[in-house]
């Protein structure tokens, strides 16, 4: 009988160390699908900053601090009226920009599309980056592929 329950013993030990073995897997796989998501995730978060015109400027200012700012008198027409009362932000040789806080960048591309279509430019946003996080606004636009040209404006 001694002999039986040391089997027993042995054997019942053996399972738990595969059933172990099992759940450890698991465990793997699971934690390894979730990092590999994540570095998705940053991913398409990520905006190379050679990629866009970026100026630093003074943050917690209203928008049109940074049109003056940017659209001096040297560069293009600020507040340029249409013939319908809407305004460009502004307007250059060769773009209509629409300047915007960045979580707002559905409106500037709307705004710049229309404004483009009004005066013949290109059309163009200027996204005002209030933190770090609001470069996924930025992915956004640039999912769009339809010619925006993006000027961005680094505010935090």
């Amino acid at each position: 009988m001694a002999k039986k329950s040391k089997k027993n013993k042995t054997k019942q030990k053996i399972e738990q160390k595969a059933g172990n073995f099992g759940v450890k897997c698991i465990a793997f796989v699971i934690t390894f699908l979730m990092a590999a998501s994540g570095i998705f995730y940053l991913s398409l978060n990520y905006v190379p900053k050679s990629m866009y015109e970026e100026q630093v400027m003074l943050p917690k200012m209203k928008e049109a601090y940074y049109v003056s700012q940017w659209c001096r008198d040297d560069f293009g027409k600020q507040e340029f009226v249409l013939w319908d009362n809407t305004r460009v932000d502004c307007l250059t040789k060769d773009y209509a920009i629409e300047f915007d806080f960045a979580h707002k960048w559905a409106e500037s591309v709307g705004q710049s599309l229309y404004y483009s279509k009004m005066t013949g430019k290109q059309p163009a946003v200027a996204l005002i980056l209030t933190d770090l996080k609001d470069y996924r606004y930025v992915k956004r636009v640039e999912r769009l592929e339809n010619g925006i040209k993006i000027f961005l404006i680094k505010a935090f």
